[in-house]
């Protein structure tokens, strides 16, 4: 027990240590945070573009348009926040003695991935906020609590796949952080951000059941758009609580062998 507690909080140490960076680096985050408001401002005016003069089409069509691009947004964040477990420590010259120092890669990573969740979490509620006041929007304020907790079971499910997208930074240390994009995308793809996911042709829609951004979309459209309760939505929240618990022991066997092939082949280094 002792030695559980010990690990956690080691863990919250790496999470302390990542909002520390952030704050060293706020003048950089603030300049993230103002590119996912307007981003999704922008694909909010397509929304308001569509719905023309009727106020009820206004808002669905913008709450829908939104919300992917929120949850576009968040997705990007728990990917990048988790590949920078490497290329970060890698730009700060760090990466040797964190990856040789005496601590299991579990603990490390899961200090990493609780950071990308609680922040993905905070900064996706800010900027979901701050369009629906721009649109002057209208829904149940409670149905903000539902949406947290769809993103909070749908995290860990991205944060499997981020562990996998990690690999490609510490394998590729010249070109690696920027193809963790090439999951991401791809699941934006299958997904339905911005378009329901009957739209896709007949041999790639087999490809949004699988994914887990499906099932997080669907739930958080249908808390905000049709007022859905816990209840509503409890049989996608299982499918994300189950496919968590596969993808993240999944994500953490692919980022182990990554890591060993990194050092048995000299690519865990300060630079290149």
């Amino acid at each position: 027990m002792n030695s559980l507690i010990q690990e956690m909080k080691a863990s919250m140490a790496f999470v302390e240590r990542n909002f520390n960076l952030a704050k060293r680096y706020a003048h950089m985050e603030a300049v993230f945070v103002i590119w996912n408001v307007v981003h999704a401002l922008t694909i909010g005016l397509i929304g308001k573009f569509m719905g023309g003069d009727d106020p009820a089409k206004v808002q669905h069509y913008v709450l829908f348009l939104i919300v992917g691009a929120v949850f576009w947004n968040f997705l990007r964040l728990l990917f990048f926040e988790t590949a920078d477990a490497v290329a970060w420590e890698r730009w700060e010259g760090t990466i040797e003695y964190t990856f040789m120092a005496p601590i299991y890669r579990l603990t490390h990573l899961v200090g990493q991935c609780l950071y990308a969740v609680i922040y993905g979490i905070l900064r996706a509620f800010l900027v979901l906020v701050l369009t629906i006041l721009f649109f002057d929007l209208r829904f149940q304020a409670a149905n903000l609590g539902l949406v947290g907790l769809v993103l909070a079971v749908g995290g860990f499910s991205f944060l499997g796949l981020g562990l996998m997208a990690a690999t490609f930074p510490l394998i590729a240390p010249e070109k690696g952080a920027q193809a963790t994009d090439i999951i991401g995308t791809f699941i934006a793809l299958v997904s339905g951000i911005y378009y329901e996911v009957s739209v896709l042709p007949d041999w790639l829609r087999p490809l949004s059941v699988i994914s887990p951004g499906t099932y997080a979309l669907r739930s958080i459209r249908a808390v905000l758009l049709k007022g859905a309760t816990l209840a509503d939505i409890w049989g996608d929240l299982v499918i994300l609580m189950i496919t968590g618990i596969a993808l993240v022991p999944i994500g953490l066997w692919v980022f182990q062998r990554a890591e060993m092939h990194a050092k048995r082949t000299g690519k865990l280094k300060r630079s290149g």
